[in-house]
């Protein structure tokens, strides 16, 4: 397999494991409540997708860093509606 396939397969993957986070952001969003999300979880899964994305630049590794660094995005707005309330 090529390394551009390799690649679509890493973007691929990227895209459905993140984007599995929208739907929980928008309700987090939507009713302004981020309750049942725990600090301990919140906090060891940004540290997790902090690590992923350096790894994703000491591999120069487009899908684990572009991915990644959209679920950071994503989890700093639940931890912005979790801290507002």
């Amino acid at each position: 397999m090529t390394n551009r396939w390799i690649t679509l397969v890493g973007l691929a993957a990227a895209a459905g494991t993140t984007g599995a986070w929208l739907p929980q952001v928008y309700k987090t969003l939507r009713t302004r409540s981020a309750r049942d999300f725990s600090w301990a979880y919140l906090a060891m899964f940004t540290t997790g997708v902090v690590l992923w994305i350096v790894y994703g630049v000491l591999r120069n590794d487009v899908a684990v860093f572009a991915a990644n660094v959209v679920a950071l995005v994503l989890i700093m707005g639940v931890v912005a509606v979790k801290v507002r309330g």
